[in-house]
């Protein structure tokens, strides 16, 4: 049976029977796959281990698997673990915007879709969120997200009538893909409240230049300004998986 390999981040895990699981990675060739980890908790008597006494959520490794385009449960065989992010979990802010980053990444995703730059964008999403610029950062990697996937909303001009923003309050219907002014009659469905000072933030961060995927010069943020922006990202979403989002009641 030929065998793979591939640098990935474990997405999601479920532990299966007492010593196996079944995890969701994401690979930087591969996309999003899913594996079974036979024995992931079993050691030996000397202590010995092939996937390091088990793979934990957020974890970076190389890995070792049959063709996951081949079945919609492949085995993994090997995990080399390079980086277990341990500095996450000693702040729960971090925590909580790292376990979005990669529910988001999950749902966004179709399998066995590579995602290269979406890759390394998470990868270097996960490590900056123990810095001092994690919220700025949580916002720039939704809004890759959204681009790299293809439902990155208007945020420029009005979605109805395609004028000018203008007045201090905006509708943002997630069912027509962007911003509605003032100007233009309320739509239909959900609609969200947004101050247009909150659309220029993710309009400045969506044009930011980029490097490798990794956008660059972001603009320091508060919460008082990404929570709102966090929560108006959420509600779109949601819209667009057509389910709630289990962490994000943590992170807005």
């Amino acid at each position: 049976m030929p065998l793979c390999s591939d640098r990935c981040i474990c997405l999601r895990k479920v532990e299966y029977s007492e010593t196996s699981q079944i995890l969701a990675l994401f690979g930087r060739k591969t996309g999003l796959f899913r594996v079974i980890a036979k024995g992931a908790h079993r050691r030996t008597k000397a202590g010995a281990s092939r996937f390091d006494g088990g793979i934990d959520l957020l974890d970076l490794g190389d890995a070792v698997m049959t063709d996951p385009s081949t079945r919609e449960l492949a085995t993994l065989t090997d995990w080399t673990l390079i980086e277990g992010n341990l500095a996450l979990r000693r702040d729960l802010r971090s925590l909580h915007l790292a376990l979005y980053s990669i529910e988001l990444t999950g749902l966004m995703l179709h399998e066995n879709d590579p995602h290269p730059e979406l890759f390394d964008l998470l990868h270097w999403a996960i490590a900056e969120f123990t810095s001092s610029r994690r919220e700025e950062v949580m916002v720039a990697f939704q809004l890759q997200l959204l681009r790299q996937t293809g439902f990155l909303p208007e945020l420029g001009v009005c979605v109805s009538c395609g004028g000018a923003l203008g007045s201090a309050r905006v509708l943002f219907s997630p069912e027509r893909g962007g911003v509605v002014c003032q100007r233009c009659p309320a739509p239909d469905g959900l609609r969200l409240s947004a101050d247009t000072k909150l659309i220029r933030i993710l309009q400045t961060i969506s044009r930011l230049p980029r490097s490798e995927g990794i956008p660059q010069r972001l603009p320091r943020l508060m919460r008082m300004q990404t929570d709102p922006v966090n929560r108006l990202m959420a509600g779109y979403m949601r819209h667009v998986l057509g389910h709630d989002l289990r962490v994000a009641q943590y992170v807005i």
